[in-house]
């Protein structure tokens, strides 16, 4: 079933979060592990993450270096498809830019298709360690709005091979990406509005945003996409902190702010236990509110543990 299509359905706010694949070498029991404990909250739908080839390069002596490509998590279409059938909820792939071209794009859309796959959530991605800047492969997407358009195309059975005949239409349900504190790479917010506006106007239904940990500035950035035109559903993002050290680490990575009153909770806390503790109620708070305010979903980053997800889950579903 579609995302929006949950939506419409749901009489309460939905619950829902993002898993990533597994390291290169271990087997699928931890997403399951993952998963369990958070199936008595009803999630209609679990994300999963897309990680795209990274280089190393190593010694080869005499002075010479061979570039080797890794893929330290692959998996996400296999995931989504095993998650489907053991859990009997949604799965929605990630699509990224980088690491694809538009061929290898279209013939991983094909195979979700065939999965009976109806959601995907478009995203640009991040730069590799290597690189500081974003750079698309050879013929592939610069932009998440081109990928969201090739998708869309799809969607309307315009493949790639423009000699194809009696084609079939896909019938994806895209999502996109939010940034209520703004993409970091952007100049302004309004800026940054335009481009969420062009992706909503070229076929995106509905929008996930970044993390964050303060309200206000949700409430700001939906008032804002409304004021823009934006009239998707807009599903907030969030993660408990768990250890102090995310407090530089997470504004670093994500680029965005953590509040006074929480940072200062965590910097007093004299263990990472505590610190979870405090970042747990944070997020309960956080989510009463939102709940209370009639957001669609919660949707929760878990980065793979599902503890804190699940306590927070207790108190509000």
């Amino acid at each position: 079933m579609k995302i929006t299509d949950h939506i419409a359905q749901a009489k309460q706010t939905l619950f829902s979060f993002e898993i990533l694949p597994p390291l290169k070498g271990q087997n699928i029991q931890s997403i399951y592990n993952a998963i369990e404990p958070l199936m008595e909250f009803n999630p209609p739908f679990v994300d999963v993450t897309y990680h795209r080839e990274e280089f190393v390069f190593k010694d080869r002596g005499n002075g010479l270096l061979e570039k080797k490509t890794t893929r330290k998590r692959p998996g996400t279409v296999g995931i989504c498809a095993a998650i489907m059938n053991r859990f009997q909820v949604d799965a929605v792939p990630h699509i990224i830019c980088g690491g694809f071209n538009q061929e290898e794009t279209e013939n991983a859309l094909i195979d979700l298709d065939f999965l009976g796959i109806d959601n995907v959530l478009v995203l640009r991605g991040d730069p590799i360690k290597s690189e500081t800047y974003f750079k698309p492969d050879a013929d592939g997407h610069a932009y998440a709005i081109d990928l969201l358009k090739q998708v869309i195309n799809l969607n309307n059975g315009k493949y790639l091979d423009e000699e194809l005949t009696n084609s079939t239409n896909t019938d994806f349900c895209v999502g996109v990406a939010g940034y209520p504190e703004k993409h970091f790479e952007a100049p302004n917010l309004k800026s940054d509005l335009n481009w969420l506006k062009a992706k909503v106007d070229a076929g995106a239904e509905y929008i996930v945003t970044q993390m964050f940990f303060d309200n206000v500035k949700y409430f700001e950035f939906v008032e804002a996409c409304r004021e823009a035109g934006i009239n998707v559903p807009i599903i907030p993002g969030l993660k408990p902190l768990a250890t102090q050290r995310q407090l530089s680490l997470l504004p670093h990575r994500f680029h965005i702010d953590i509040p006074e009153a929480l940072a200062d909770e965590v910097q007093k806390a004299p263990s990472n236990e505590v610190v979870r503790e405090i970042g747990i109620e944070w997020c309960i708070q956080q989510s009463q509110e939102l709940m209370d305010k009639g957001v669609p979903v919660l949707h929760y980053y878990s980065m793979g543990k599902s503890d804190s997800i699940q306590k927070i889950a207790s108190n509000l579903f």
